[in-house]
């Protein structure tokens, strides 16, 4: 059993704000599958589905953002898993620009509450990332637009930036499957490579 986790905060009006991007990929990849993420277990909404050819748990916690470590290792620990190899992370990336996606083996939060929360919990940095980058673009005229934290991650996207969000969650899926398929390394090769290189192309 492989543990899919998206993160988020709960409650219909964070649905669609940049800090949410981990539910809305969960969203996608059960939509795909068929999957209903429904059963509550280990303190988050739970649904099974079948991905590169693994049995895996999709899971939204339901703790908050702050607090998304108590669900996690609730999880990790009812389902005895190893995390560095069994659990993989979807979150929003404020560093990154809306629309780009990177992979990650490991490491330190970066600023993530909820990435924090994990690491605390589960006790070891030591986890599979998927970041979805919700930074605002550049302005028109090139200067680089700040983001203004917390207030920003939690108001609702504005419906182009929910069109480039769309387009990002189909590629997390894939992202997700080619890591569960070909392993982390050689997954991160593929699509932090294809980032970097999207300009020059």
């Amino acid at each position: 059993m492989k543990l899919i986790v998206g993160l988020g905060n709960p409650g219909p009006e964070y649905v669609f704000t940049p800090h949410n991007a981990g539910f809305l990929a969960i969203d996608r990849i059960a939509e795909d599958r068929n999957a209903v993420v429904s059963n509550r277990r280990g303190r988050a909404l739970t649904g099974k589905a079948i991905l590169a050819g693994h049995e895996c748990l999709l899971a939204k916690p339901e703790t908050y953002m702050n607090s998304s470590g108590a669900s996690v290792a609730a999880l990790v620990q009812e389902l005895e898993l190893d995390p560095q190899k069994d659990l993989i992370v979807l979150y929003d990336e404020l560093a990154f620009p809306l629309g780009e996606l990177r992979l990650k083996q490991n490491g330190s939060a970066n600023g993530h509450n909820g990435v924090k929360s994990i690491s605390s919990s589960l006790g070891t940095e030591e986890w599979m990332r998927v970041r979805i980058g919700v930074g605002r673009p550049n302005a028109p005229d090139g200067r680089e637009v700040k983001a203004g934290g917390k207030d920003y991650l939690l108001q609702p996207m504005r419906k182009a930036d929910l069109a480039q969000m769309d387009e990002v969650l189909d590629r997390a899926l894939q992202a997700v499957e080619a890591i569960l398929k070909d392993g982390i390394a050689k997954a991160m090769t593929q699509y932090n490579r294809r980032e970097a290189d999207l300009g020059s192309e």
